[in-house]
């Protein structure tokens, strides 16, 4: 029995405030999710033994297939529901690790719905949001992959319409991977305010990641100067920029300009 594929669909913060370091280590943030209409694609299929999993593409070479997002999350899902099923899943990772998408959160998240229509086990989105809290902060918002405001951790959450559904957006990135840990490590504790207006917002890490990874201003810059560009910003804690275009034929265009050393990804917003 086969549950087919699920999309991990890539993760925008088009606007990321942190407002102050929380005493588990984690940070009370302000932020806007959105979600492009692709990502790492994810299949799975009825195990009889132990479960499994195994990665491919260019950037699933990375993963531990041992300890990784998905994994935990099918040891999640099994001891929460206490469902005894097994899975062989496979990722087709086409977003870059550690770039700032939820590559990760939106894996596991995809890994949750997956297994939650193979197994048959009807697990209200609510209560998957709830999985998901206990493997990352992101994981909660991918799991419904649709437009919020996420404050706490960025796991409470409020869906929102920004108007922006079938926005054409090019998504650029250095091949440098960040450690999300350690940008916010080096968050320098400043409160510059709530968010608002996303489009007058800020990605309060964005000054560090260019620190570490200088190209990180090459791209907004560079993504700022082609034509047809509505928005541009760094997502998450980097390195990845993106930018939204007022047509597909102007994304397309940037697209194809894109410098070869640079990964990039043409899409559009759920």
């Amino acid at each position: 029995m086969s549950a087919g594929s699920e999309t991990a669909y890539a993760k925008l913060n088009v606007a990321l405030h942190v407002r102050r370091k929380l005493d588990d280590g984690y940070h009370h943030i302000e932020t806007v999710f959105a979600f492009c209409e692709d990502g790492d694609e994810l299949s799975a299929e009825a195990a009889t033994s132990s479960s499994s999993f195994q990665a491919s593409g260019e950037f699933g070479v990375r993963i531990d297939p041992t300890d990784n997002l998905v994994t935990r999350a099918i040891e999640a899902m099994s001891r929460v529901t206490g469902c005894d099923q097994r899975a062989a899943l496979h990722l087709k990772k086409r977003l870059p690790i550690a770039s700032g998408l939820g590559g990760g959160s939106a894996d596991a998240a995809a890994t949750l719905r997956l297994l939650n229509r193979l197994w048959g086990l009807n697990v209200p989105l609510e209560k998957l949001e709830e999985i998901g809290q206990e493997l990352g902060a992101d994981v909660p918002a991918c799991i419904r992959s649709q437009t919020a405001r996420g404050a706490g951790r960025g796991d409470e959450l409020e869906l929102v319409d920004l108007g922006l559904s079938g926005a054409p957006v090019l998504l650029v990135n250095p091949r440098v991977e960040i450690s999300t840990a350690d940008i916010f490590s080096r968050w320098d504790g400043v409160d510059r305010g709530p968010l608002d207006d996303w489009r007058h917002g800020r990605n309060d890490l964005q000054q560090v990641a260019e620190s570490l990874v200088p190209q990180v201003g090459g791209i907004l810059a560079w993504l700022s100067a082609q034509a047809g560009v509505d928005f541009v910003r760094m997502s998450g804690s980097g390195a990845t920029c993106f930018a939204l275009f007022d047509s597909e034929p102007a994304r397309d265009h940037a697209a194809m300009a894109v410098p070869r050393e640079w990964w990039s990804f043409p899409t559009r917003l759920r």
